[in-house]
């Protein structure tokens, strides 16, 4: 009598054997031309894994990748299935396990083949199944805009992140090879994807300590981004490789002797700073190339920690310091994880240089974050991670999941996430010397929504380093803030315009959301009644069914629930009424909405130089960042508090902001007896020689222009 094992395997052959699997052969053979690949990944993976039913695996996902992409091209016109072989090798390199290099080679067999999910499942396992599932894109999802696609793209993202953590290393090692190979698509797909990469991609491998992957994510992106800056410093770089290796090794040599003859043993190695990290030198210091001086970095890795503070000593003894410009990232390392010290040097011939020392496990992780802490074992076990690691790097994450669901707007959405992926931050202490880090430009409000909830809900005050300070006032390193409750929760709505964090943004809206619904309901309803009647439109035909209409597309249950966003400052009336009219209008096309008002009503107002396309009576400021004056281009952002800001239309700030939240703006018609004053950058460029700053005074006043500042 047969077992029921023999039974099942007899089935299984009489499957073969009748053909009803049109896949069976794509697991056995594929193009020859691919086998050198083959050998290539067998070899890298063989360095770290032995496991037979492991290679196995990888193999056979190959070979199917290799076959189900087979007749497909890239836009290269080179096979598809290089690009999944490519994701597969930066993987290897990151020394990933068989699973990752499995979900690797397969990862877009759902999305752009017929192979069916239950068959992956089926022969490579639950874990390598959810992998792939987690990575295909929203192909087959339809939304009304492309900031929801996008938005919508980046919550599952980190949900499956938050699922599975190296569903974000293979979607890292995929956009890698993707911008490795850009230079083959159009040059709109080009800025596009490569606006995606540094917004998000190279900030989310800079949040996982990829250090990397994150500079060449942004070195690639910048290339296309702003071209002509990107060929202007490579070529520099390029011409003076010479005199830059010499200047290294002479530097290299002076601080080697110096470490040997305090027997440390170190390896120390110096290059030019990435090209981004030019770039955003460049801008922020307004300098051209040879302006700069320090572009070079230096690294020293040794053994221990001590050793560090030990060659940290010895650095400074050789060369001085520059007062100011040192970091412990080792006693306070970043969110990232990286720990490193910093110091800044003059360095032979006058050069200020950047020395970067280490230890050679803080190097590792530097260059491969999270992918470091994964300890791969061949046994029972397989990958091994530290924990504590990961649950450290991963605690912005989880933030991340639990605001999304307050976050309906996708813009908004997508502004909370380029927030909290950048991490230029300070670190600051409580009065019992805790540290905590928060972004560049976070006030004391931010701070207390860090240490509770319920702290920021009865902040009334703040001291900074033993002052009372403003509560909107940024805080630096080092400060140590105490706060000042009341007894009672009475956050104010106004924070919302200058708190730097979301996390103090979402507690704030959620106490309003709560605690003040019928009042924000009743006063988001009149400022918008308030609004429509401004621009003749709080009389439009079926104005109730729009609002019912408006209201469901913005994610909301009800009018009044879209009336209470108004109300708290999660929307604003000039959203509403935008959508209004373009709605309107794509439905009566002969419809007459007035998009600009009259001049002669804006005559009346005091900021009337400047037209909004379709609201009166904003509250208009002038971006102190670029300080426009009439006959520039120029746009409008709409703030939260205040007003309109004006910018011109080649400020780089532009850049970070919403496409959503800009205006259509214009310089109104010039009044010839009206005098106006707009403060303007001038910038001389002269010999040097005595007297000059007079002069240049002198002509300043002739012409009756007020200096504000120099």
């Amino acid at each position: 009598m047969q077992s029921n094992e023999s039974n099942k395997l007899l089935a299984k052959l009489e499957v073969i054997k009748e053909d009803k699997d049109p896949y069976k052969d794509f697991l056995t053979s594929f193009d020859p031309e691919a086998q050198p690949k083959l050998e290539h990944i067998l070899t890298e993976l063989k360095e770290y894994s032995s496991n037979c039913d492991e290679i196995e695996m990888v193999k056979n996902a190959f070979s199917l990748a290799v076959n189900l992409h087979g007749s497909q091209k890239r836009a290269s016109g080179e096979p598809y299935y290089l690009h999944p072989i490519e994701v597969a090798e930066i993987l290897i390199k990151l020394k990933s396990d068989p699973e990752m290099i499995t979900a690797g080679l397969l990862h877009d067999v759902l999305e752009d083949t017929d192979y069916p999910p239950e068959k992956l499942k089926e022969v490579f396992g639950d874990k390598v199944y959810l992998l792939v599932d987690s990575l295909t894109k929203l192909g087959k999802f339809n939304f009304s805009s492309k900031e929801e696609r996008q938005a919508e793209s980046f919550r599952r993202m980190f949900m499956a992140m938050a699922k599975d953590i190296r569903v974000i290393v293979i979607k890292l090692a995929d956009r890698l090879h993707n911008m490795r190979t850009l230079h083959h698509l159009t040059p709109e797909k080009q800025k596009r994807i490569a606006g995606d990469t540094l917004d998000i991609f190279a900030p989310l491998a800079n949040r996982l300590g990829m250090g990397k992957i994150k500079w060449d994510l942004e070195d690639m992106s910048l290339r296309y981004l702003h071209p002509e800056d990107y060929w202007k410093i490579t070529k520099h770089v390029s011409q003076k490789r010479e005199v830059r290796e010499n200047y290294v090794f002479r530097v290299i040599s002076e601080l080697d002797d110096e470490l040997k003859n305090h027997n440390i043993k170190a390896q120390i190695s110096g290059r030019p700073k990435h090209f981004y990290s030019i770039y955003q030198k460049m801008v922020k210091q307004k300098k051209e190339f040879h302006e700069l001086y320090d572009i070079i970095a230096m690294r020293i890795k040794v053994d221990t920690k001590a050793d560090c503070y030990e060659a940290l000593g010895i650095v400074h003894a050789t060369l001085k310091p520059i007062p100011g410009r040192f970091k412990d990232y080792i006693a306070m390392p970043k969110p990232n994880l990286y720990q490193s010290l910093h110091t800044t040097v003059i360095g032979p011939e006058g050069y200020p240089l950047e020395i970067q020392i280490r230890t050679h496990d803080m190097h590792r992780i530097a260059e491969y974050g999270i992918a470091a802490h994964w300890t791969y074992k061949e046994k029972a076990a397989g990958r091994v991670v530290d924990k504590d690691a990961e649950n450290l790097q991963l605690a912005w994450l989880r933030q991340l999941i639990d605001w999304q669901s307050d976050l309906k707007d996708a813009n908004e959405y997508l502004d909370t996430v380029k927030i909290d992926l950048f991490t230029d931050e300070v670190f600051v202490f409580t009065p019992k010397g805790d540290v905590y880090s928060l972004p560049q430009g976070a006030t004391a409000i931010d701070f207390a929504y860090r240490i509770h909830t319920d702290v920021g809900h009865r902040c009334i005050g703040a001291k900074v380093n033993g002052k009372i300070v403003t509560l909107n006032m940024p805080l630096n390193n080092g400060d140590q803030i105490d706060i000042m409750l009341s007894k009672v929760k009475q956050p104010s709505l106004d924070w919302i315009n200058f708190v730097a964090t979301s996390h103090a943004k979402n507690r704030i809206r959620q106490w309003f959301k709560k605690e003040k619904r019928e009042e924000n309901i009743i006063k988001g309803k009149d400022t918008l009644e308030a609004d429509l009647a401004k621009v003749n439109m709080d009389e439009l035909p079926e104005k109730q069914k729009k609002l019912e209409e408006l209201a469901r597309k913005l994610n909301h249950h009800t009018v009044d629930d879209m009336y209470a966003s108004i109300g708290y400052g999660e929307l604003t009336t000039m959203q509403i009424i935008s959508r209004i009219r373009s709605d309107y209008i794509h439905n009566n096309p002969e419809a007459n909405i007035p998009t600009v008002v009259e001049s002669k009503d804006l005559k009346k107002k005091p900021n009337s130089d400047i037209l909004v396309d379709g609201v009166d009576g904003l509250l208009i400021n002038v971006a102190p960042c670029c300080n426009p004056v009439p006959g520039e281009d120029i746009k409008g952002v709409v703030t939260r508090g205040k007003g309109m800001i004006i910018h011109s239309e080649n400020c780089i700030n532009l850049q970070q902001v919403t496409p959503g939240r800009i205006i259509g703006v214009s310089w109104g018609a010039v009044d010839k007896n009206k005098q106006s004053s707009y403060p303007a950058e001038i910038e001389v460029i002269s010999l040097d020689r005595i007297g000059l700053l007079k002069d240049v005074i002198g002509k300043l006043s002739d012409s009756k222009i007020n200096i504000l500042s120099a």
